[in-house]
């Protein structure tokens, strides 16, 4: 986890500076209008996990959002600000809005001058979640149709938080159509009786996980059979087990939808197997941190 330090490091339109003194235009279109996007990488052991597929995300929203592209210098900065605050296990936020121009305008300038903001968070990414579990809810998906952009328009999610919350579990399913798209925060994925790994086919309906793309390619090789289809909340609710896949909490076994135990409650071999063999990616040392996933 990163050292202990009073004022942490941020990056702000380029210079790095103290948190306290990171300061964005009150006419930001991020904040005027939500007109802004969003990465967010996982750091384990001072290393960036997958950032190549991050930037690449990036770079498929700010296009969507006509947001200019960065500078090529992106990954050095992420380093410097790791090292900056002493980083060894978390997450880098990478945040771009269109900038603000002193006035509120719909249209605004024909060209946007983008504001990026860049703050670190320590986290423990292998910890008791992932060795414990969660529990969900089902909450209506009601975000807008372009959701395979990462931006931060993220009002249904965290509306979707606070009622799983007050009902007493972790985070919820969000469903459409009785189709479940994607957990508040995460891709979600079930497991069929006969250990076939499910989870939705990527489209404008959820957001194409860089985690969940590494897992399609680690267990496709490891010889797991996976479908990447849409699948009902009755059939989550009938799956032997669940888990979601996400930067930030990587792979949280889910015990429970609703009122509904998942299997027998507790996480399963798959997903024991699955966090196995990220772990083993992102090159931890399984025996020693995650001994409860080696079976």
């Amino acid at each position: 986890m990163s050292s202990a330090m009073t004022t942490p490091t941020v990056f702000l339109n380029g210079e790095f500076l103290p948190e306290s003194e990171a300061q964005i235009s009150p006419f930001d279109r991020g904040f005027l209008f939500a007109h802004a996007a969003y990465e967010v990488t996982a750091v384990y052991d001072g290393k960036l996990i997958d950032f190549d597929a991050h930037l690449a995300r990036l770079a498929r929203t700010l296009d969507g959002l006509e947001i200019p592209h960065l500078p090529d210098d992106l990954a050095s900065l992420h380093r410097d600000l790791i090292t900056r605050n002493g980083l060894t296990e978390g997450l880098v936020y990478l945040q771009v809005t269109a900038g603000g121009y002193g006035f509120r305008d719909f249209y605004g300038p024909e060209t946007f001058a983008p504001s990026v903001f860049m703050f670190t968070t320590a986290k423990q990414l292998i910890g008791e979640v992932a060795r414990d579990g969660i529990t969900a809810i089902t909450a209506e998906d009601t975000r807008w149709t372009r959701r395979d952009m990462k931006t931060t328009q993220l009002l249904s999610q965290s509306l979707a938080y606070r009622k799983a919350r007050r009902a007493g579990a972790h985070t919820a399913f969000m469903h459409e159509d009785g189709l479940v798209t994607e957990a508040a925060s995460a891709n979600a994925w079930i497991v069929l009786g006969d250990g076939t790994l499910v989870t939705r086919d990527l489209s404008n309906a959820l957001l194409p996980g860089i985690t969940r793309q590494t897992l399609l390619n680690l267990l496709s090789r490891a010889g797991l059979k996976i479908e990447e289809r849409a699948f009902t909340v009755a059939e989550a609710k009938a799956a032997s087990e669940s888990f979601t896949s996400s930067t930030g909490v990587v792979i949280a076994p889910v015990l429970k939808l609703d009122d509904t135990l998942i299997g027998t409650g507790t996480p399963g071999p798959v997903t024991r197997t699955v966090q196995r063999t990220y772990y083993e990616y992102i090159g931890a040392d399984v025996a020693g941190v995650a001994p409860w996933a080696l079976g």
